[in-house]
């Protein structure tokens, strides 16, 4: 005889999972109350479409695992209500609290795990994104362990604090919670994961000539400075850009738990990807809206700025970006960050990239070529480079020109040094600035603040007088005059030297292309 009071009986279930504003995790409880009365499913606490949604899949995914689903009154909460909840993530939690209410499985067995992934209909997990930040938050909490689909297994045992259980199915989780079925933790060697070294498949030795870009680029490499290539089409810019990121230091863990964080975010991380073992290379079409270039969107992501974190953005073909495009990068490239707000929320993303940026020299791309003629006049030449304005020129750092190979040169078998001897150089130098850092916390001479300038950018009378002749002659803002300051400074680390000489200050000043270009 069924017990009179198991109608009256509600059970409210709690089962832990997490979402993500920004980089950064929130934990997020997800509540089912069981009620009975007319057949109803109500999902509350600022979700979107997509957790609204999720109703439908939810039920056939339980029906589909071969459980009944409860004909009742149905109320999921996520709290806290006053946060925006987005994604599928959600799925796999809510069917486990309406499941442990309809005591299907006893709910204490929820306690101590955190749950996310999207249900298919017939009740496998799918990867969803945002896990490792949540892995990372909830390894802080003490929770003892993590339930995820097999494909975001590796993201989340990237935290090195939870247990990870990876699974297929609604129904190996409710095996596994009523202690049915044993899923072994899965297991990942952090060390072992981040002693791996990048091997990339291009190298600065596959480029001929050359000899000036590939020193400025090396220049830029060791102190983090942002670069502008300019010169004709075919000349070699983009496969000098491409090779940027094989003469950068190897990620440190902190940098590539942050950059995977990132990646995490916006769901780029591929099928069984643990973490991103090289710098990001980002290579936007100048199509491109502001919102894709810096993030944002009614729901903010990630913009390309912020997937080159630690690594490189390449901005090709940099005049035919709309201008309103090109000047939303004046903020992230000066603070590192960018901020984006909405009426519901607020965002910070990291955004601390070096920007590397290629151009013609005019419409049809031979001014200045030796062996071709250009069409444009004066005017449309100053047309065409008034399309980057100032105030961006003048934080980059480095202005470049990239000439035209002789048809001698390209034949030549001559090849200069590889990406491995450059990249030894580079870390060197960026050794001396961190043994700078320890004193002021600039890593970085591209990041140099005012104080830090006067400190370890002093001029001896010589080089103050070349300086001095060069601001008067080109007429440089006072931010190309800092500019000028941080490249000799690299310039000096990288030959080892305590002090910024005449030859650094002369170099740096040659690295202000546009500066000196006179139509």
């Amino acid at each position: 005889m069924r017990d009179p009071g198991r109608r009256s009986r509600r059970l409210i279930v709690k089962v832990t999972s997490g979402t993500v504003i920004g980089i950064d995790a929130y934990p997020v409880e997800v509540e089912a109350d069981l009620a009975q009365g007319m057949p109803q499913f109500a999902t509350v606490g600022l979700p979107d479409v997509a957790v609204r949604e999720s109703k439908e899949r939810i039920r056939a995914a339980i029906r589909n695992s071969g459980y009944p689903f409860p004909r009742k009154h149905i109320t999921v909460n996520l709290a806290p209500a006053d946060v925006k909840k987005e994604g599928t993530a959600f799925d796999l939690p809510i069917a486990l609290a309406i499941l442990a209410a309809e005591e299907v499985f006893s709910p204490a067995a929820l306690d101590d795990y955190v749950f996310m992934g999207e249900l298919s209909l017939d009740g496998s997990i799918k990867a969803v994104s945002g896990v490792l930040p949540v892995a990372l938050l909830m390894g802080e909490k003490g929770k003892k362990g993590f339930i995820v689909g097999e494909d975001n297994a590796a993201e989340a045992a990237l935290s090195g604090k939870l247990e990870v259980i990876p699974v297929k199915t609604l129904s190996s989780v409710i095996e596994f919670l009523s202690g049915r079925l044993a899923i072994e933790p899965y297991r990942l060697d952090l060390k072992e994961v981040f002693d791996e070294v990048s091997v990339y498949p291009i190298d600065f030795a596959d480029i001929k000539g050359q000899e000036q870009a590939k020193r400025a680029l090396e220049v830029a490499a060791a102190g983090g400075h942002n670069i502008l290539m300019i010169g004709p089409p075919g000349a070699g810019k983009t496969m000098l850009a491409q090779r940027l990121i094989t003469i950068l230091p190897e990620l440190t863990f902190e940098e590539a738990l942050e950059t995977t964080k990132i990646f995490s975010v916006a769901g780029l991380l591929g099928k069984g990807e643990q973490v991103l073992k090289s710098r990001p290379f980002r290579s936007p079409h100048h199509t491109i809206s502001d919102a894709g270039l810096v993030g944002g969107g009614q729901i903010p992501r990630p913009g390309e700025i912020s997937l080159a974190h630690n690594g490189v953005l390449f901005l090709d073909e940099l005049p035919e970006f709309k201008r309103n495009v090109l000047e939303a990068l004046r903020q992230p490239l000066e603070e590192g960050t960018i901020h984006i707000t909405r009426s519901t929320m607020s965002v910070i993303y990291p955004a601390r990239f070096m920007l590397v940026a290629s151009m013609n020299p005019c419409y049809c791309g031979f001014f200045g070529d030796r062996r071709r003629p250009c069409s444009c006049t004066a005017q449309q030449i100053r047309q065409y480079q008034g399309k980057v304005s100032g105030p961006l020129l003048d934080r980059i750092d480095i202005h470049i020109e990239v000439p035209a190979l002789s048809y001698g040169e390209l034949l030549g078998r001559s090849y200069g040094e590889d990406s491995r001897t450059i990249r030894e150089r580079v870390k060197k130098a960026r050794l001396i600035q961190l043994r700078r850092a320890n004193e002021n916390g600039i890593f970085l001479n591209a990041h140099m603040t005012e104080k830090e300038l006067k400190a370890y950018c002093v001029l001896d009378e010589e080089s103050r007088k070349l300086l001095e002749a060069a601001i008067d002659r080109l007429g440089l803002s006072a931010r190309a005059y800092t500019r000028i300051l941080k490249v000799a400074r690299t310039i000096a680390d990288l030959e080892g030297e305590e002090n910024i000489r005449s030859p650094h200050i002369s170099e740096a000043i040659q690295y202000r292309s546009l500066d000196r270009r006179i139509i």
